[in-house]
């Protein structure tokens, strides 16, 4: 599972880097879908946090979940309002508080579910 969480990571990080580039190539085409953004922000980052504390929770199986699952959260959150925020300086991206707030839901929502799969 750690390492599931590491590869998505990477992933998220490459479309990050391409996006700040403007090299989406056939993924800038999921712009042109109406909330397909919104969705993507949505999913992206939830599994990412499902990922990361699922590979917590086996790690660390005497912890409490739900500080592991609020730790994690918080973490995610000031990584990716980092990563909104910083889209101001690339000329293909704009910070859009709506992207921010979906991927804020997708953090707490599968976070949510990490904690009642296991």
């Amino acid at each position: 599972m750690k390492w599931a969480a590491i590869l998505f990571a990477v992933f998220i990080l490459l479309i990050i880097v391409l996006a700040d580039a403007g090299r989406l190539g056939i993924l800038a085409f999921i712009n042109q879908i109406p909330f397909a953004d919104k969705a993507g922000h949505f999913i992206l980052y939830g599994l990412l946090a499902l990922l990361v504390n699922l590979a917590l929770f086996r790690t660390s199986p005497v912890q409490n979940r739900m500080r592991v699952a609020v730790t994690t959260g918080l973490i995610l959150v000031v990584l990716i309002g980092l990563e909104e925020v910083s889209q101001q300086f690339f000329a293909e991206r704009s910070f859009d508080l709506v992207d921010l707030t979906f991927s804020y839901l997708g953090v707490v929502f599968f976070s949510w579910v990490a904690m009642k799969t296991t």
